[in-house]
């Protein structure tokens, strides 16, 4: 996840004076300093791969259980739901990932992850959390522990979801398949946080549109005939039609979608052969195809299965061997209630003071599987936000030509982990405050 934050606009939308901080942020610095801390060197350091967070699941279990929340485990998985009951009023889902990613981390930091795991494919893996999850179920705690300490300001209930599997966009979906919306109270509203190694410390941003764009993950297989490196007339090189293949992708997003209209086309892996004078019958490659609405999602899917063929037609590859197109995960648009957004990014302006908002500004195509939380269908109104990681001493430093801040899914990615869980516990806290005052109706508005 990267972003990028229009000062300029910051600084007309900051104009307004800053308030003062809530009362329980307080408390949350207390957490930090008696648990949270704690907590989120432990899951730093024992990181786990998608679908296998076991440990971390029955840690986070535990934690909610210890708040007083009714917690139910191996939801699509290894999820967790948590549920905390506070009267009549709306059902908030307050939303957490927890998996780490198969990178070996290089942070230099003391509490760098040191885990291996096997994968689903039987390869064993260094272990990272490369991409900050650490912090949002450290903060996921810090959150339970605050609205459990403060139901005289709240009433309705709390739906806490430890999500498995966001960095192969299929957990969000895998709960929900297994009854997340059947088996508990559904809920009126979703909220979710990430934290934002680009953003300084202490500050926080979120859109009133698009705040992820969709991801498709497509194995694309190319079928040729094998024979000797020294008579390559005798066969099909899938090599170089695989090659032709991946220079012909790009035409896509040049030449096909309309110039105004996002949209990436990356080949992220292409293997074939085992030696040098042998032509391989086979090419396998990965890729990752982004856009910010369905039609162009659906557009860029369809044409790279069109390119693929008729490139190997080209070639004369047989009808029966003609390129294998799947798509094997994926997530659409992650898109803000526009009116719950307004509304949110105002109580964070409160809580946290307006000079801690910035207006958010989509620069790379990231995606989160939160989207299938609120897909339209669900009638569930969603809101995400992203809250700094990186001391702005640093971030002001790499502009200036020093160390670069690392970015997310990079082996030397490094949170600076009390502002960040902090931050993302006191805002988090506040928005459920807001949609949960005594007295709203459960359809609030």
């Amino acid at each position: 996840m990267r972003l990028r934050y229009c000062l300029l606009a910051a600084a007309a939308m900051l104009a307004a004076p800053a308030q003062a901080e809530p009362d329980y942020a307080t408390a949350v610095r207390a957490d930090y300093k008696a648990q949270l801390g704690s907590l989120f060197d432990e899951f730093h350091r024992n990181p786990e791969l998608s679908f296998q967070e076991t440990r971390t699941a029955a840690r986070m279990a535990a934690e909610l259980r210890k708040a007083g929340a009714t917690v139910t485990e191996r939801v699509g998985g290894t999820g967790v739901v948590g549920i905390m009951r506070n009267g009549d009023g709306p059902v908030v889902l307050v939303r957490a990932d927890m998996d780490g990613l198969p990178v070996e981390e290089r942070s230099g930091l003391a509490n760098a992850s040191k885990a291996r795991q096997t994968g689903a494919d039987g390869v064993d893996y260094p272990v990272m959390h490369a991409c900050g999850h650490d912090v949002h179920i450290t903060s996921m705690v810090g959150t339970a522990n605050r609205l459990a300490a403060m139901k005289d300001r709240w009433k309705g209930t709390v739906l806490f979801v430890v999500q498995p599997a966001e960095e192969r966009v299929g957990g969000a979906k895998a709960m929900i398949a297994d009854g997340l919306y059947t088996r508990f109270p559904k809920p009126d509203y979703a909220l979710a946080f990430h934290v934002a190694a680009q953003l300084p410390s202490g500050m926080v941003s979120a859109s009133d549109g698009i705040q992820y764009s969709s991801s498709d993950s497509l194995d694309l297989t190319v079928f040729g005939v094998g024979t000797h490196g020294a008579a390559p007339h005798m066969g099909k090189d899938p090599v170089y039609i695989a090659s032709q293949i991946v220079v012909g992708l790009q035409s896509i997003v040049s030449r096909e979608v309309g110039p105004l209209s996002p949209a990436v086309i990356t080949v992220g892996s292409f293997h074939s052969g085992s030696k040098h004078n042998i032509i391989s019958d086979r090419a396998d490659l990965q890729i990752t195809v982004r856009a910010n609405d369905e039609t162009t999602r659906a557009q860029l899917i369809a044409a790279i299965e069109r390119v693929a063929k008729n490139v190997a037609r080209a070639h004369g590859v047989a009808e029966d061997r003609l390129p294998s197109v799947k798509v094997i995960e994926g997530t659409p648009t992650t898109i803000n209630d526009a009116a719950l957004a307004k509304r949110l990014n105002a109580t964070l302006v409160e809580t946290l003071g307006a000079d801690a908002f910035m207006p958010y500004q989509q620069d790379s195509m990231g995606a989160e599987d939160f989207a299938y939380f609120v897909q339209p269908d669900t009638g569930v109104r969603g809101y995400y936000f992203a809250v700094g990681g990186t001391p702005k001493a640093a971030i002001d430093a790499a502009k200036a030509g020093g160390p670069p801040v690392a970015s997310h899914h990079s082996p030397l990615f490094r949170i600076d982990p009390e502002p960040s869980v902090t931050t993302g516990t006191i805002g988090m806290t506040a928005a459920v405050l807001e949609l949960l005052k005594p007295g709203q109706a459960t359809a609030a508005q």
